[in-house]
């Protein structure tokens, strides 16, 4: 199962048959364990990378680190949930260390990402403070390096 799961991380689009084949097992039983991996919600979805850049279509992207205060009873999964309820929220992180939660943000405009941090996400009573960081350039993400290599084509110089 890990073998599958590994693969299919790294491209959903694999046919059945190809997957047949690396794992040396018949097309029927890969097709059953992956029906099962997603009735378990251990697969929980199938995810396309775009490169907005590329497509010329205004998009930005924001890590914000959250500290808040957990409810007594139920820790960070309310104050956890209630955040992911926005639609500009992609992903939330519940991390060790200085803060509580990353919070993964996405708008057409950094000031749009800053207003939803000033009148959505602050303004929350569980929320002690929040720092926000733009994303200004990926260069690998979920494994996939988003820019070919540039060779130097200058000239080396020596002394």
């Amino acid at each position: 199962m890990q073998e599958l799961l590994e693969i299919l991380e790294k491209n959903s689009r694999i046919s059945v048959k190809d997957l047949a084949v690396m794992l040396d097992e018949d097309e029927a039983g890969i097709a059953s364990q992956m029906t099962q991996l997603e009735k378990d919600k251990i697969i929980f979805g199938y995810h396309t990378m775009i490169d907005w850049d590329k497509a010329k279509i205004d998009r930005v992207t924001a890590l914000i680190e959250v500290r808040v205060t957990p409810q007594r009873g139920e820790g960070f999964d309310n104050i956890a949930q209630r955040i992911y309820q926005f639609e500009e929220v992609t992903a939330v992180y519940l991390m060790s260390g200085a803060f509580d939660l990353t919070v993964i943000v996405e708008g057409k405009t950094m000031k749009e990402v800053a207003l939803f941090v000033a009148r959505r996400l602050a303004p929350i009573d569980q929320v002690l403070s929040t720092s926000t960081h733009f994303i200004l350039k990926r260069y690998k993400d979920h494994g996939v390096v988003l820019e070919e290599n540039k060779n130097d084509e200058r000239m080396l110089v020596s002394p």
